[in-house]
């Protein structure tokens, strides 16, 4: 039995709809942030799926130490914040530091752990601390029964309000993959699963100073992801990929945006 994580008036899992996580990769200036967050917000009430907002304050793993990471955590927070009262969304974003946590805490509503963290103990203590609900990326380095351990981490430090996304498994250099199964045995754990389409397709790396990525496979993948179960599907979404400060050639375009979504929820109706 899957576990139903609330966030807000959101409902993952135990039978509830699926739900869409969207946004930029990272938060690049405050005006674009809020209009991407209105016109993803307009689109997922015309296709009737719930939404989380997502965009990084701050990416602390780029590849090259000259990239944009970001306005860092207060100034990207406070614009979290905006989105939050303005539009009434929740917001995600990812924590990279285990000082960020108590202060991004009191804007977030999911503090994601991101994957080249997500078996650092410290980290998921102080995470699991806040109450918040919890979303583990999987790292692209490790078997979907890995994440077993990774849970046990965060439940016995009194958080059991956990999310867990899928985001593709190393396969060679620069390279990843995803094997579906991995839906259904961590699934198997009790606790929602989401699909990240987008980094499932990126290249890490494979740029040399930044990470490369294979749009073109997002939808198919997104489409299959739903067909064979999961709770929410996670997209990063930019009004101009090609000209984004960060994963740009994994990203969706906006514009293509309410197809994939409509296609995914008749996908969902049919398995009903």
């Amino acid at each position: 039995m899957i576990r139903e994580i609330k966030v807000k008036n959101i409902r993952f899992g135990a039978g509830n709809p699926l739900v869409l996580i969207a946004g930029p990769c990272v938060i690049e200036d405050r005006a674009s942030t809020l209009k991407a967050a209105k016109l993803l917000k307009e689109i997922a009430v015309r296709i009737k799926i719930p939404f989380i907002f997502k965009s990084s304050y701050d990416k602390a793993n780029r590849t090259s130490l000259g990239s944009y990471r970001g306005p860092g955590l207060k100034k990207g927070l406070a614009i979290l914040k905006e989105v939050k009262e303005k539009l009434g969304l929740p917001v995600l974003s990812d924590v990279h530091c285990k000082e960020d946590i108590d202060y991004a805490a009191k804007v977030l509503d999911v503090i994601q752990v991101p994957a080249f963290l997500c078996r650092q103990t410290d980290f998921l203590v102080k995470a699991a601390a806040t109450k918040r609900v919890i979303n583990v990326k999987k790292g692209q380095f490790l078997a979907p029964w890995d994440i077993a351990p990774i849970l046990k981490k965060i439940e016995a430090s009194g958080n059991k309000n956990i999310l867990i996304t899928e985001r593709g498994v190393s396969f060679g250099y620069n390279n990843l993959v995803s094997d579906f199964r991995a839906l259904s045995i961590m699934r198997d754990f009790g606790y929602p699963v989401i699909y990240d389409a987008t980094h499932s397709v990126q290249l890490p790396g494979g740029k040399g100073e930044c990470s490369g990525g294979e749009r073109r496979f997002v939808a198919g993948l997104s489409r299959a992801a739903v067909a064979f179960g999961c709770d929410g599907l996670f997209l990063e979404v930019h009004q101009n990929p090609d000209k984004a400060l960060c994963d740009g050639p994994n990203m969706v375009s906006l514009k293509d945006l309410e197809v994939l979504l409509k296609q995914v929820k008749q996908i969902e109706s049919v398995l009903e």
